[in-house]
């Protein structure tokens, strides 16, 4: 294994599906302008209620990327 130096960065990604959907909507949206993405983690999970019921998901990540 290469010796790699990291760049962390935290982004919300949020749906009205579910918390795994949420994740994949912040990394994809992470990847379209930034290469190398590595590995995430979940760092805080949340939701918007409306009505007494669950409207949306909202997932905070870490996110690791490979500097060039």
């Amino acid at each position: 294994m290469s010796d790699h130096v990291y760049k962390l960065i935290e982004i919300v990604g949020s749906s009205a599906k579910g918390t795994d959907d949420a994740v994949r909507n912040a990394i994809d949206r992470a990847a379209k302008t930034i290469k190398h993405l590595d590995w995430f983690e979940v760092i805080e999970t949340r939701g918007h209620l409306q009505d007494g019921k669950i409207a949306h998901w909202q997932v905070k990540i870490r996110v690791g990327f490979r500097l060039e």
